[in-house]
């Protein structure tokens, strides 16, 4: 499963004052930063905020990192002994604000928080960019311990995939479409990899973002077909300023492509806008969206489509016309950039016919 890097600002026994306390300190780097530069009097008040939480200060030169499976099933079976909630963080690595808002709120839903960082070979395909994904690690340790991470997993390939592995957990039917279907293979290497990380971590709840929707759908399904006793947590998309769904791999984007980009969020938001009129219909958005980016310069769409949230199937008119459809819609695309490839969703709010009577 995924690690949670948490930070402990507190010896207090009471569990919630602990997490309020740590809280409180999450936002104090910026703030002991202006107070440094200012007077002596701005000094002195800086020294008081660290008197004040001295077990923070021994916390924060103890985040651990840990590389073997029985270290850190070690360390996180006696985190559990002394009655902590656990939460997981699965990641590649190369982090950014969308990562970091994943550990925050692992560290507000959980007493202990750990996170992975692992870039999987087995959910790259033969053409894709395994070799030049970012490595970031020294920068990614500083974010985990910054957002609130305890122990950050870093197991080496050779670990999770000794010479003589050979099982697969496999997903099917949502691994059939969308990413599944460009990407033959992929979600086989994400389902092994997070079912063996769940089972090395053995958290009470792991979080995934939304921008990675099909992905957080597959999981879940996984673990509920396997009876794990376990929560998954979907958080919501982190965004740049522009809109730009954040991703590792934005990095690769010139400043032109990044304006092409934009493309795809805009017309997700169109989507959006235009699943709340009256009249709209599953299929006429979709279509807005392909007509909208398929002209695009510098844009070439793999897929944009409007399906089911749960099935990942698109909504049949027999399903639309009888006012059957019982779970929210989701607005997905898919398209690369240059030689980039993005993904990003949007749920949707279409009405119920009723309301159009």
């Amino acid at each position: 499963m995924s690690t949670l890097i948490a930070i402990t600002v507190s010896t207090a026994s009471n569990g919630k004052s602990a997490k309020a306390t740590r809280q409180r300190v999450q936002a104090e780097p910026c703030l002991l930063k202006s107070q440094l530069c200012d007077d002596r009097a701005g000094i002195f008040s800086a020294l008081k905020i660290f008197l004040a939480w001295p077990s923070r200060l021994n916390k924060i030169s103890q985040m651990e990192t840990v590389a073997l499976p029985a270290d850190i099933r070690s360390t996180v079976r006696q985190q559990r002994r002394q009655g902590k909630r656990i939460g997981v963080v699965p990641t590649m690595g190369a982090l950014h604000q969308g990562h970091i808002s994943l550990i925050e709120a692992a560290a507000k839903q959980c007493d202990f928080v750990v996170t992975t960082i692992f870039v999987n070979p087995t959910q790259f395909g033969p053409n894709e960019d395994f070799e030049k994904y970012p490595r970031t690690l020294k920068d990614d340790l500083a974010k985990c311990e910054a957002a609130g991470a305890d122990v950050v997993f870093l197991p080496e390939v050779d670990v999770m995939y000794p010479p003589d592995c050979q099982t697969i957990v496999k997903v099917s039917k949502l691994t059939d479409v969308l990413e599944g279907a460009h990407r033959p293979g992929h979600f086989d290497g994400v389902t092994t990899i997070v079912a063996k990380l769940l089972q090395i971590t053995e958290p009470d709840q792991a979080f995934f973002g939304q921008k990675d929707f099909q992905q957080q759908r597959v999981i879940r399904q996984m673990v509920a077909d396997l009876n794990w006793g376990l929560e998954i947590v979907t958080c919501p998309t982190v965004r740049e300023s522009d809109g730009l769904a954040m991703s590792s791999r934005n990095r690769y984007l010139s400043t032109s492509e990044r304006k092409t980009a934009l493309h795809i969020s805009a017309a997700l938001n169109q989507a959006k806008a235009d699943s709340e009129h009256h009249e709209a219909h599953p299929s006429d958005v979709e279509k807005t969206m392909i007509q909208r980016l398929t002209n695009v310069d510098g844009l070439s769409l793999d897929y944009a489509v409007v399906v089911h949230s749960k099935s990942l199937q698109a909504i049949s008119n027999a399903d639309w016309n009888r006012n059957i459809v019982s779970e929210p819609a989701v607005a997905l695309i898919a398209a690369k950039v240059g030689t980039t490839r993005l993904i990003d969703n949007q749920i949707l709010g279409f009405r119920s016919h009723n309301q159009t009577r």
